[in-house]
This record gives C-alpha cells, structure tokens and sequence, in this order.
C-alpha cells in the first residue's frame, strides 16, 4: 500500500488557494457595485483588461514604470466615474435586467476602446517578479503567486479600511443597507455610486497586471471576468467578506478537483469544475455564504 503524500497535498491546496485570492480580487469589483447600486457589472473584466493593456503599452512607449502606473490609475479612475455619469445615473430605477444588459454593450464598448487606442497586439508584462518556485519545508510555493496574494490581500484590507473608517466609507455602507434611508438622513447617491464606480476601476487596475502578468496581455484576458461568477455565487453578490472567502474555496476546489478526480474525468476539469459546485451550491442556498436573503417585502 502506498502512503499518502500529504506534503503534495498540501503544495496543491496552498497552490489553490493561492490562486483563489486573484479571484477574490475580481470578484470584488463586482461586490462593490452590486452592494451599492444593484447592477451585476459585466463591463469589469473589460475594465480589467483595459487597464492592463494601457499600463503595458505605456511601458513599451518608454513610460517610467512609476510613471504609468500613475497613469493608468487616473485612467481608470476617470473610466470608473464616466460610466457612473453617463451609464448608471441615467438608468437609476430601471429594471436590473435593463441595467446588466447596459454593462454588456459597455464592455464591448470599452473592449473597442482599448482596441482603438493601443491595438489588438498580444503583450507581456512583466512585473520583477518571477514565477518560480522556492521550497517551503518540503512544500514548493511559486514566488508569483505569493507576491499577487500578497498585494490583493493589501487591496482587500486598504478596501476594508476605507469602507470601515471613513465618511465615505460610512456612507457607502449606509447606501448598501438601505438606499431610501440613506436618502432620508440626506446622502446623495450620485456622489456615493461614482466613488464606488472610481474604486472599481481601481481594484480593476490591480487585478489587470496580476492577471496580465501571468496570462499576458490580450482580449483574452477579459474572460476573466467569468472566473467571478462561482466565486460570486458561492460568497454572495453584495459581500466582500463572501468574495474573499468564495475566491478561496473555488481556487482549492480546482486545484484539488483536477489533481485528485481530473484523471477519472479524462483531465483537464480544472476549467469548469467550478461552475458544477457553485451550481450545485446555488441549489442548495441562492444567496451564497454570506448574501443577504432576499425577502419579499408587502
């Protein structure tokens, strides 16, 4: 009989979840918006690519690295508040499926854009740090990977500090709790929504180079976006505390899935085993781990 290798178990598991925090980190864009104004942003994986693409072509046109990045940050920050002034304020109290399909010619949009300014050219980038290996008492960790968990759990505690913390932070958790409150004790929505719309180009900017960085830069690269939707099902749609915890649990579950089962399923399930489980949990509970309940109200 032979015995288990737990140390490789272990490597796979700690590989999984490593992953998984990228997907956390696309997935909070999504959270920010949703828990704010209600509308599943399906431009975001646009966004994402958008800010990855205008980062890399800067640096190829001789941009400092500091210096782009700069740039982009305020490119995307003023993407974030146009789609907010243009977009979203004029389809205020319009049904959701009116407002998703909005955020879906916006990608396209947005995916043209990119095209127009920068090309359809494949890109790498790279950021200083090399996806390699180092041993960790026997269990072998890639030095990318810990680097890109590292900054999107930054993201995630700067994002949590800020929400916590702040005015604004206050008042967007006010909006998120209940809008007409909100209104009520005279929050101005407009203001809350774009400064939300702002930090969503932001996270997008961060997931943009950590993903690019690691599958290069091309359209490609706004599928991403797809990688979201377990994780958001699994966590809830209006939790950022879900997407962190969602991320994690789909990133182990394919790691584990496709090195433990893949081979009685012919290999390669790593690509969709995520969908089977967060069908299977939507089944089971609809609002994932930490979604608020919907409720009929009377």
């Amino acid at each position: 009989m032979v015995d288990f290798d737990w140390l490789f178990l272990i490597e796979v598991l700690v590989g999984g979840l490593l992953s998984g925090v990228m997907y956390s980190l696309v997935a909070i864009g999504f959270v920010l918006i949703y828990k704010t104004s209600g509308v599943l942003n399906f431009a975001q994986g646009a966004m994402l690519l958008f800010a990855a693409l205008t980062f890399v072509s800067l640096l190829e046109h001789g941009i400092p690295f500091a210096v782009a990045l700069l740039l982009t940050f305020v490119a995307m920050v003023l993407i974030g508040l146009a789609v907010e002034r243009t977009v979203l304020r004029p389809l205020t109290n319009k049904p959701p499926i009116t407002l998703f399909m909005a955020t879906l010619g916006l990608s396209y949009i947005i995916e043209g854009a990119a095209q127009l300014i920068w090309g359809t050219q494949v890109h790498g980038l790279e950021l200083g740090i090399e996806d390699v290996p180092f041993d960790v008492g026997g269990v072998f960790i890639s030095q990318f990977d810990l680097f890109a968990a590292a900054v999107a759990g930054l993201m995630v505690a700067a994002l949590s500090a800020f929400f916590r913390y702040t005015r604004i932070g206050l008042a967007f958790r006010a909006v998120a709790d209940d809008q007409f409150a909100a209104l009520a004790v005279g929050l101005k929505l407009p203001w809350i929504w774009a400064t939300v719309w702002a930090a969503a180009g932001v996270v997008a900017l961060v997931a943009g180079l950590l993903w690019g960085a690691r599958l290069g830069v091309q359209f490609s690269l706004s599928l991403v976006v797809l990688k979201a939707l377990p994780v958001l099902v699994l966590g809830g749609f209006d939790s950022i505390l879900g997407a962190i915890v969602g991320g994690l649990l789909i990133g182990a579950t394919e790691k584990l899935a496709e090195v433990y089962i893949g081979e009685y399923f012919g290999g390669g399930i790593e690509g969709w085993i995520a969908y089977v489980a967060a069908l299977a949990f939507l089944l089971i509970r609809p609002s994932g781990l930490f979604g608020q309940k919907l409720v009929e109200r009377v």
